[in-house]
């Protein structure tokens, strides 16, 4: 299984989640960095993951993806998350047209790899997706062996996805707990996130 992760230019990302952390964009950078490192930490520990890849458009996602054990390619103008993950895509089935690739949102700080080896696991080969906690957006989506990743992320992804998708995420908390808004984040913090995520908080915390 090789994975695609798409980044948003860290000036853009995760505006729903300004002014969750004090020290203004600067801050807010460091809160989305600490999400993803957290995220790909696990997603390349997870068992039957081989490969992940990071599509971003922002050296600064670059330089933090690069302690992880991602890869990330920097390309800019693409338009828009389903753009960057079908881009992605085809650098992973270009090295090996008999892969199976997937789409892992970037902000999953909670994730157990066991979780997502668990989640591929039961796809077994199959199109399938992992729902957010919501059920309506998707975390996870998961191409059939050496096929396109066809995504469709957007507002009810998990509803588009469906149609052609087997839903796999039942019981699997941490795969399913993305990060979009302050109340997603004490959700992420109960179920225990990663190192980098805990040290942006805790030092919040200290500060408040």
């Amino acid at each position: 299984m090789d994975l695609v992760v798409p980044v948003k230019h860290l000036d853009r990302a995760k505006s729903r989640l300004r002014g969750t952390v004090p020290g203004g964009p600067a801050g807010h950078r460091e809160l989305v960095l600490a999400l993803l490192v957290d995220t790909l930490t696990a997603a390349v520990a997870a068992p039957g993951v081989r490969r992940v890849l990071v599509v971003c458009e922002d050296e600064r996602v670059t330089e933090a993806v690069a302690a992880t054990g991602a890869e990330c390619v920097d390309e800019r103008g693409l338009p828009g998350l389903n753009a960057a993950l079908r881009f992605g895509a085809d650098v992973l089935l270009a090295d090996d047209p008999d892969t199976t690739v997937g789409a892992l949102q970037a902000d999953l700080p909670a994730l157990r790899p066991a979780d997502l080896g668990t989640a591929i696991d039961r796809a077994a080969g199959a199109r399938a997706f992992v729902a957010d906690r919501e059920g309506t957006g998707t975390t996870l989506l998961i191409a059939a062996a050496a096929t396109a990743l066809v995504p469709r992320f957007g507002a009810g992804s998990a509803l588009a996805h469906g149609r052609t998708a087997l839903m796999v995420g039942a019981g699997l908390a941490t795969l399913r707990c993305d990060v979009d808004t302050a109340a997603d984040l004490s959700e992420a913090m109960a179920l225990g996130v990663g190192p980098r995520t805990s040290q942006v908080v805790e030092g919040i915390r200290r500060v408040c």
